[in-house]
């Protein structure tokens, strides 16, 4: 009645929008039949984009680093036991770890946040205090196996979280 009053539809057509809505998980309805938000938006949020703030410093620094290594460089974010790919450059190559923002994947522990990789490897390197809580940020260099040398990535991923860290402190006062 509440929602029929504000938007101006008849009862019967809010109820087959929300059964539709309730189907895909945006609504959930309570013993007392009243809606209430559902997991699908909390899901769907964690898959946007990062701020602009955010993609205008960091996407750069992943091109760079993409470039120089010549793998995928993504930044990743650890959130409840998930990793998830916040913004990514991808060498132009047909051989590569593909992987797009929003992709995700459960790690066992936040100090090793690395995807497996079937016949590759996946770098990180944290731009903060590893572990430190909710929506730690991570580098990452990931391809086939044999192309890039663990201390050459490991070189080009602190380089480039020391690019971003001193950028971002010299602007801002904190973290990425």
């Amino acid at each position: 009645a509440e929602l029929a009053e504000a938007t101006g539809f008849y009862k019967s057509t809010l109820l087959r929008l929300l059964a539709s809505l309730e189907r895909f998980g945006y609504v959930t309805r309570g013993a007392d039949g009243r809606f209430s938000l559902g997991p699908t938006p909390l899901r769907l949020g964690r898959r946007h984009r990062p701020s602009r703030g955010l993609a205008a410093r960091v996407q750069p620094v992943l091109d760079q680093l993409c470039q120089q290594s010549g793998e995928t460089a993504a930044l990743l974010e650890i959130v409840q036991g998930m990793a998830n790919c916040r913004l990514v450059s991808l060498p132009d190559t047909s051989l590569r770890h593909e992987l797009h923002p929003g992709d995700n994947w459960a790690i066992d522990n936040a100090d090793a946040p690395a995807q497996p990789v079937s016949g590759g490897f996946m770098l990180c390197a944290a731009l903060g205090e590893a572990g430190a809580g909710a929506g730690d940020l991570w580098l990452s260099l990931s391809g086939p196996s044999g192309r890039l040398q663990d201390a050459q990535g490991e070189a080009l991923l602190d380089a480039a979280r020391i690019r971003l860290t001193s950028a971002t402190n010299h602007h801002q006062g904190g973290a990425p």
